[in-house]
């Protein structure tokens, strides 16, 4: 995944990590004030040498925390790539006409007819198909080529001590050193993303060892070299995010003008007779049948989507919008879609500065958006909407200059 996205994509994987990750209680007794946010590493040796007392506390062979600690040090470079992360600001189309390149399509398309057995045992034990496996392969690292040559030990550390996510980071340092205890890896095996992500799939350490497969039957779980361990793991992983066997996630369809706009929401469900009723047709093939989201990732005259409960997952996946809805989308391409069509009209997107600028109208109005970061999220998005109604304006959830104009921005 190019460097400009990856550490946005990043962050919002680590925040879903807190959701299952409880180390960090467990190793809040680690002292706060030896942390000095990143600005000074002078604390560190004495933060790490309380932190292996922990790990062996919590079980982990001494002698695997020596063979994978000792070396250890504290990298300012680390701490400057995690302050040093921008807004990403791309459409959809954007975004989506860079990263489902046409190398990724027939790379991907070939990757399934060679590996056509390995998914469909995959398929038939976890039941999720090889195009959403295969989608996020060819996202995270162009299918196993980029998997990234930082020290994850040392990354991991940095971070811990670091005080900005300190808890997230114990946990994942912590799991890290249960997966060299497993057997799965050595500790100069273990190097990826700078911020800590391994293998093919770029899994955080807590995934890696909760969701790991050893599919090739070798006795361990390597998600950098055994591509169908790498492969399970992500469908074992989509799994456990509640995908539906059998069922669809995203089809691109036509939106009329006069849809009312206000039901387009990825928290709004109808089915897909209702949609069907108020004229939204699929560009290829039929609907599905089932209840379904309409998804209009650049408002109502950018591109349109239904978007199934199966989506859910891409989104519980990475919480990017955008990169959420990327990977859908090439995982319909991957199963036969068309490519996406540009919409009704010209889309003019906001930037960052545009976007924080809305964002402390919205608040002063009384909406909620969110923090002011400049960042499209869920939250402004919802707030976007509640503004557009009240003003009277078309509900797409889409922020525009006279959106701003009509909330007194000038």
């Amino acid at each position: 995944m190019p460097q400009a996205f990856r550490s946005v994509s990043r962050q919002m994987q680590a925040a879903a990590i807190a959701v299952v990750s409880v180390l960090g209680l467990a190793l809040g007794a680690i002292p706060a004030q030896a942390q000095s946010c990143g600005r000074d590493g002078s604390g560190f040796a004495t933060w790490l040498a309380a932190f292996r007392q922990q790990a062996v506390a919590q079980g982990i062979p001494a002698e695997v925390v020596a063979a994978s600690l000792d070396d250890v040090s504290y990298d300012r470079a680390i701490i400057s790539r995690d302050r040093g992360q921008g807004v990403f600001q791309q459409s959809f189309l954007q975004f989506a006409g860079r990263m489902v390149a046409d190398y990724r399509l027939k790379t991907g398309a070939s990757r399934i007819r060679q590996q056509a057995g390995l998914f469909s045992a995959i398929e038939r034990q976890y039941g999720v198909p090889a195009e959403p496996i295969v989608a996020f392969w060819g996202l995270e690292t162009d299918f196993g080529a980029n998997m990234g040559k930082d020290p994850t030990l040392k990354a991991l550390a940095t971070l811990a001590y670091d005080c900005r996510r300190p808890e997230l980071f114990r946990g994942e340092l912590m799991d890290a050193l249960r997966i060299v205890a497993r057997g799965d890896l050595r500790p100069s095996e273990m190097r990826g993303a700078w911020a800590g992500e391994l293998g093919q799939m770029q899994f955080m350490p807590s995934f890696y060892y909760k969701y790991g497969v050893d599919a090739d039957g070798d006795g361990r779980v390597d998600l950098l070299r055994s591509t169908p361990d790498a492969l399970a793991s992500a469908a074992n992983f989509m799994s456990s995010l509640g995908w539906r066997r059998g069922e669809p996630w995203l089809v691109e369809v036509r939106v009329p003008a006069s849809l009312p706009w206000h039901e387009a929401d990825l928290e709004i469900r109808h089915s897909t007779s209702q949609w069907a009723n108020w004229g939204v047709t699929p560009r290829a093939g039929a609907l599905p049948p089932g209840n379904a989201s309409l998804l209009l990732p650049m408002g109502r005259n950018g591109p349109a989507f239904l978007a199934y409960d199966n989506f859910g997952v891409f989104l519980r996946w990475n919480q990017s919008f955008v990169y959420a809805t990327t990977a859908a989308y090439f995982a319909a391409r991957l199963a036969g879609a068309p490519a996406v069509a540009r919409g009704n009209g010209e889309v003019a997107m906001l930037g960052a500065k545009e976007i924080a600028r809305l964002q402390r109208l919205l608040a002063q109005r009384g909406y909620d958006p969110g923090p002011i970061d400049g960042k499209l999220g869920a939250a402004t998005r919802a707030a976007v909407k509640k503004a557009q109604m009240e003003l009277g304006l078309p509900a797409d959830s889409f922020p525009t200059a006279e959106l701003i104009a009509r909330l007194g921005g000038g």
